[in-house]
């Protein structure tokens, strides 16, 4: 069993059965969104905000979990990496004892071993890099979105069939996410025969990508694969317009942003995306999306649902559990599946999903998306 004891409790020198959690003193079962309210990329942590709003307030109009109330405490990691620990510690000193984040990856990796070292439930509902689960032998981490060599091999299998290319061009933002599946496409392509015209690094940030573009125009690629995020995707699109470059663009769920909109203009007609399937067709997840639709939220972004999920995963964990104990919810969630507006999951000895469904989306001007056909 893991004893919680913080560098704040080590400091005052207090003896580890000593520290008590607070969240299990308090009249509320508290759940902390770990991700980006600041900075570039916000718009994800508001994704999963509104999932989580979403599903604590719809949990606690059918009286709660356990006789409490859940409550959603923010913390911003701006989706730094450097900032992950930190995030990480003033949630474990703040006694929560449930985390749904973080949002990207690389803040996700570099946050986990201090939930997992202190007895913290995380649930990351949109950290789909492997690096995040992969041999760490967590007992505390657990994802409600599939993983970069589940989403990257749909990608790869869609362009070999569908698109059908000749040369393809992969890039990527040199990080953790972005060239995790930038990889793992590029190596399914190679291995279906598909040549690659190259795989190149950009540097996340930039605001002039021409030399990427003139690159691209000289090696007769005739289609772009991009791991990485929106703001630099709409350069890419915006630019490679400009400059009359005029092959298709695809890139996976940290692209379907619609901010990218306002980026590309445009020429973020067609992109292509591959997104968690969208869940707001099931039927049964009707009064769902109309929870969402009442407070002006959208159900159908990237990860609303799987946040939603992931907090339905940690108040099933703590209902079958039958305490607000993180060591017996963890267990709980490791032997049992739980029905989610994403189905019902179930996780393997590292905490992924034993089965996810990414579809691929057809990006369009107007800031809709569409399932290719």
């Amino acid at each position: 069993m893991k004893t919680r004891f913080t560098p704040i409790a080590a400091a005052l020198g207090l003896a580890a059965g000593m520290v008590m959690s607070h969240a299990s003193l308090a009249d509320t079962i508290k759940i902390a969104i770990a991700g980006p309210f600041t900075g570039a990329l916000t718009q994800y942590g508001t994704m999963v905000k509104e999932g989580v709003d979403t599903a604590i307030e719809t949990i606690n109009a059918n009286g709660g979990v356990l006789g409490k109330e859940l409550e959603a405490v923010v913390v911003d990691d701006a989706c730094e990496p450097k900032q992950g620990p930190v995030v990480a510690n003033r949630i474990v000193n703040d006694g929560i004892n449930y985390v749904v984040g973080h949002v990207c990856s690389g803040a996700t990796i570099a946050a986990t071993n201090i939930y997992n070292e202190e007895g913290v439930v995380m649930v990351t509902a949109s950290a789909t890099a492997p690096a995040v689960t992969d041999g760490k032998g967590y007992d505390f981490i657990f994802r409600t979105i599939g993983r970069d060599d589940q989403q990257g091999p749909a990608a790869a299998e869609f362009i070999i069939e569908k698109i059908k290319p000749e040369l393809v061009a992969v890039i990527h933002d040199k990080q953790s996410y972005g060239q995790g599946i930038a990889q793992a496409v590029r190596d399914d392509l190679e291995a279906a025969g598909i040549k690659i015209a190259f795989f190149e690094g950009i540097n996340a940030g930039d605001s002039d990508y021409s030399a990427v573009i003139t690159k691209l125009k000289s090696s007769g690629a005739d289609f772009v694969y991009y791991g990485g995020y929106h703001p630099e995707m709409g350069l890419l699109l915006r630019q490679g317009a400009e400059q009359g470059l005029k092959i298709g663009f695809m890139g996976p769920e940290g692209v379907g942003n619609p901010d990218i909109n306002a980026i590309a203009g445009e020429a973020v007609e067609g992109m292509l995306v591959t997104l968690p399937a969208d869940f707001t067709q099931d039927e049964d997840n009707a009064a769902i999306v109309k929870a969402f639709e009442e407070k002006g939220r959208d159900a159908g972004g990237a990860f609303q649902m799987t946040a939603y999920s992931a907090t339905v995963a940690i108040a099933e964990g703590i209902k079958g559990a039958g305490a607000d104990d993180p060591e017996k919810v963890a267990d709980y969630l490791h032997g049992n599946s739980v029905k989610t507006p994403i189905g019902n999951i179930s996780w393997n000895d590292q905490g992924d999903l034993n089965d996810f469904k990414f579809d691929i989306f057809t990006w369009h001007k107007d800031g809709s998306k569409s399932v290719y056909k």
